[in-house]
């Protein structure tokens, strides 16, 4: 009877052998846990930065902060723009460059805001496909070039049909085409500029590659 007994006894759960199978589930979803932190906090970045130049694109919309030139002013919202479309995604370009100069021109000369808006968002929006897309690891930054020279050609061509067909008259397009040109050209290049030759590309990338690099290990 003694050793029936011993014959039906039940098994006892050896737990050191599920240990390892626990430790693996907590260092997963431990790991689940670190990865949509670290995602939370780059979105949070991202948002930071966009905001910093959509209120500097606001505020450059001035006449205060703009060149006089004869016959107007020059203004650098483009600088702005360019720099915020290479370096940020096409939603947020668009963010910083249609419904920045939106705002800035709803704030300090409605006139144009609508074709601000649209303007300047397909302008952040091309930049920022090209400067992503195009030639990706070329050395001379050839996607952003041709971003940038596309940019030049849709704002010229945006501010001038505007003119001359919604808030004013074809004469005045055609007497504002040249001071358009310069603005464009000017504004462009000095954000293209101060991207990549004063390093502001290559500080974000360092800011922003750390943390992608953290989410993925």
């Amino acid at each position: 009877m003694y050793n029936n007994l011993r014959q039906k006894s039940i098994p006892v759960r050896d737990d050191r052998k599920l240990q390892p199978r626990a430790d693996a589930r907590a260092k997963q979803k431990g790991g689940i846990m670190d990865i949509k932190t670290n995602e939370k906090k780059f979105s949070t970045r991202t948002l930071t930065v966009t905001a910093m130049f959509l209120a500097m694109n606001i505020i450059m919309s001035s006449s205060m902060l703009s060149v006089p030139v004869p016959g107007g002013h020059i203004y650098l919202n483009n600088a702005i723009i360019t720099i915020a479309s290479i370096l940020l995604n096409p939603l947020c370009a668009f963010i910083v460059g249609g419904i920045g100069a939106f705002i800035g021109d709803l704030l300090f000369y409605p006139a144009p805001m609508f074709v601000s808006l649209v303007t300047h968002g397909i302008q952040a929006i091309v930049v920022s496909l090209c400067a992503r897309k195009l030639f990706r690891g070329s050395k001379l930054n050839a996607g952003a070039v041709i971003g940038v020279i596309l940019g030049i050609v849709i704002n010229t061509v945006g501010y001038s049909l505007g003119r001359a067909f919604i808030y004013s008259t074809p004469e005045y397009a055609v007497m504002k085409l040249p001071y358009q040109i310069l603005e464009d050209v000017v504004g462009s290049v000095l954000g293209y500029v101060l991207c990549f030759a004063c390093g502001i590309k290559k500080l974000f990338e360092r800011e922003f590659g750390s943390r992608k690099n953290k989410k993925t290990n």
